[in-house]
């Protein structure tokens, strides 16, 4: 029971939080009014402190921490049986670990702005300067490489963890259903990866990869 709602919480709440998420950060393509104003928006949610703690915080916690214990018994026999299946068993928990320590330092970084000598402004909190916030800090290398490697983690534990979840609930049977959606799922995770790869890259140029198109 305790598998099966850490499977839940993966998909729901969380994904839809990430996807919403992306969304929100997708707006900076169309410059840095309609980013504030997103983050505005959002902020402006009736009872958003218990939105945030109820709907993702304790889920999220508990994903991790449960994703911690499963990863630690985990046994990792990738060199005798190099199977795909196989490595994606191994990266799935490779990325919930790298996972864990970058959730920590983004909430910190940007929900909170707790972390010394690096940023002490929350976006939340001050959203009428949200895209100068955000848009200074990728303008570092070092913080542009860790988020990069944050998204490219998040997307493939996102997009495997659909395809676990759709074979361990039965949604989806069957040899070849299961290879399809495994396909569909790889697409999804690298369509999204570039999303989220565009939306960084629009916080230090103009219209992110796509340039002046986006208007």
């Amino acid at each position: 029971m305790l598998r099966k709602l850490h499977q839940l919480t993966g998909i729901v709440p969380l994904a839809l939080f990430v996807l919403e998420h992306f969304y929100t950060n997708s707006k900076a393509i169309t410059g840095p009014a309609d980013f504030n104003n997103a983050v505005k928006d959002l902020q402006s949610i009736p009872y958003i402190l218990f939105v945030e703690i109820g709907g993702i915080f304790i889920p999220l916690i508990y994903h991790a921490v449960y994703g911690i214990f499963i990863t630690a018994e985990a046994r990792m026999n990738n060199l005798n049986y190099p199977y795909p299946r196989n490595w994606f068993y191994t990266i799935q928990r490779v990325t919930g670990i790298i996972l864990f320590f970058f959730i920590l330092f983004h909430v910190l970084n940007f929900r909170f702005g707790l972390i010394p000598n690096l940023n002490n402004l929350s976006v939340a909190t001050h959203p009428t300067q949200a895209f100068e916030i955000v848009s200074r800090e990728f303008r570092m290398v070092p913080i542009f490489l860790i988020y990069v490697i944050g998204i490219a983690s998040t997307v493939w534990h996102l997009a495997n963890g659909i395809w676990l979840f759709l074979v361990d609930w039965g949604i989806t049977i069957g040899a070849k259903a299961q290879q399809m959606t495994g396909y569909a799922c790889i697409a999804f995770g690298i369509g999204l990866f570039l999303v989220g790869l565009n939306a960084m890259i629009a916080f230090i140029h103009a219209g992110g990869l796509l340039g002046g198109l986006v208007k």
